[in-house]
């Protein structure tokens, strides 16, 4: 199955994946561990594994539909993280780039 990871730098990830999977739970299943500092956001018959580590979430998408997957998490990451400006830059298993996730002025901007 292709996949996608990125690495979102921020001094706030526990605060940012428990945002995120608290947010998708009303849609998709999700989990958050506290004490671990991980969890996952399920989509179709992808999975996103997110991890809380020093200085940033790490995220790791896998999914025959890469480019809806990357969409939900980046823009939703994006949108709470607008204060802390943080950015989502996918790359891909085979090394080309995925979506790219950042807020200019007041609109997210996604780019591939």
């Amino acid at each position: 199955m292709p996949t996608s990871t990125a690495s979102v730098a921020t001094d706030r990830p526990d605060r940012y994946a428990k945002q995120l999977t608290s947010h998708l739970s009303r849609r998709l299943t999700t989990s958050w561990d506290e004490d671990t500092g991980r969890g996952f956001v399920e989509l179709g018959d992808g999975r996103a594994e997110l991890t809380a580590v020093d200085g940033a979430l790490d995220l790791r998408i896998d999914s025959s539909e890469l480019d809806r997957f990357e969409d939900v998490i980046g823009r939703h990451l994006v949108r709470f993280g607008k204060k802390d400006e943080l950015v989502v830059q996918w790359t891909r298993d085979d090394g080309t780039p995925g979506t790219s996730y950042r807020n200019d002025s007041d609109e997210t901007i996604g780019a591939h």
